[in-house]
């Protein structure tokens, strides 16, 4: 199976993904907070964004994928810091920028290395799990270059 595709690439996807997003919580919910001035609304998004990725995982193990295929991230404790420091920094929205962005920044990344500590080794379920083939009419031809016999 091509499970084994995310071992090698395994360090890179979750720099990138702890980047993209915890950049995507602070940046989604500050907006929020900031024109709402309502505490809390950083929970309330992370909350969301968990409820979609688990539904994308149902939908992806109902296509036939291992459960671990999908890797739900750890938005909420990240989220409820970034409303703790929206909320001890209401008069300066600036520090809440600041403070609330860096401490979604280390503290997401931190959470989710726990959380992928806690999932099944890939290889392991790539050889459990062999990836589904397609059907013939969909398998790509590969392309005949230079072959002039």
């Amino acid at each position: 199976g091509d499970y084994i595709f995310y071992t090698d690439w395994m360090w890179t996807s979750f720099v990138v993904f702890s980047i993209s997003q915890s950049t995507m919580l602070a940046v989604g919910a500050i907006y929020y907070m900031l024109f709402t001035g309502v505490p809390g609304t950083a929970t309330y998004y992370a909350t969301i964004m968990t409820i979609y990725t688990w539904v994308a995982k149902g939908a992806w193990f109902a296509l036939g994928y291992p459960y671990d295929f999908i890797v739900v991230p750890i938005w909420i404790p990240s989220a409820m810091l970034l409303d703790l420091a929206y909320w001890a920094t209401r008069r300066n929205k600036h520090a809440a920028i600041i403070i609330g962005g860096s401490l979604v920044g280390l503290s997401f990344p931190l959470f989710n290395m726990v959380n992928l500590l806690l999932i099944r080794d890939p290889l392991e379920v790539a050889f459990k799990y062999p990836r589904p083939t397609l059907p013939a009419y969909m398998t790509p031809i590969e392309p005949q270059v230079g072959k002039f016999y």
